[in-house]
């Protein structure tokens, strides 16, 4: 009976995660136009390379820059190169960066955090006081000083940088969940059933904390493309020849006042995107918040 009872709580819940949230998202119409418009933005950066007759170092020096023209959409740098072939490329890499470390900080953020609400007690303890400790670090020297030990400003020195800070606010909220779930009469009812604390963990813990693992997994992302695109503005991200919508905005705000177009068209990439993530963050925060879903 326990064991059915306690069954029955977790596959509502579930169901409850599954059904109703997902329904009120779709919804809400600028959460779905932001879905659309970022993996448009997505799609494009990946496929449109591919149909392009222009290479990403393709270059024509006897042309320099030009304003975008019916052959050059986007207008062309100093060096002759196409401009949309190279803000396609950079989106590859900041959204690619966003992704990769947004994956970091879930996994490991997620882990840590369940296992110290989960604990409790003097081990819950021990591992918020690591997090407080690294939070204190100051973000832009950790850079400084992988870049400076390793000697070489590499794409995966980017991931390793970010992903040694992003993680610490996934971890504080699944801390904090897991310590509310952890006082819910079906996880006393699984213990008492005999439960193993990994079953505990996987099955009835985990399934709770999807909704506010998706929300701040959806407000990460264009946080660490704002990083990225930070860190290679200021130099210390991604090195030429590789270029992300941060170094482009670089380049084009040196000339912004003789080649404009240097900078709009990057920059109005950037803006789009993390508009667009800022408003799928939005809805979905709506779409799982437990005081909307009484009203349904």
């Amino acid at each position: 009976m326990i064991k059915q009872s306690q069954n029955q709580v977790v596959m509502t819940a579930v169901k409850t995660l599954e059904g109703s949230p997902w329904r009120r998202l779709k919804r809400s119409r600028t959460a779905c136009a932001a879905a659309i418009v970022f993996f448009t933005i997505t799609l494009t950066c990946w496929v449109g390379p591919i149909f392009s007759p222009y290479g990403y170092e393709q270059q024509d020096l006897n042309s320099g820059a030009n304003h975008p023209t019916v052959e050059h959409w986007f207008g062309t740098d100093e060096l002759g190169r196409d401009l949309l072939v190279r803000v396609l490329i950079g989106g590859r890499i900041s959204i690619g960066v966003g992704f990769a470390a947004s994956i970091v900080a879930l996994v490991i953020g997620v882990s840590y955090g369940l296992i110290a609400g989960a604990s409790g007690g003097r081990t819950d303890s021990v591992l918020m006081r690591f997090v407080d400790a690294v939070y204190a670090l100051p973000f832009t020297m950790i850079v400084i000083i992988l870049t400076v030990t390793f000697d070489k400003k590499s794409i995966f020195l980017i991931f390793m940088a970010i992903g040694l800070v992003e993680w610490l606010t996934m971890a504080r909220i699944v801390r904090g969940q897991t310590k509310v779930l952890c006082k819910q009469a079906y996880l006393e009812a699984a213990k008492i059933a005999g439960s193993s604390q990994l079953r505990i963990l996987t099955h009835h813990l985990l399934p709770n904390l999807i909704g506010p693992v998706i929300i701040y997994t959806t407000l990460t992302i264009p946080s660490v493309i704002l990083i990225e695109s930070v860190l290679s503005f200021l130099g210390l991200g991604v090195q030429p020849p590789m270029s992300s919508w941060g170094t482009l905005i670089n380049e084009g705000a040196r000339k912004i006042d003789i080649f404009p177009w240097l900078l709009i068209f990057p920059a109005l990439a950037f803006s789009l995107t993390l508009f667009s993530l800022n408003f799928m963050g939005d809805g979905l925060r709506d779409a799982f918040d437990p005081k909307d879903s009484s009203k349904d």
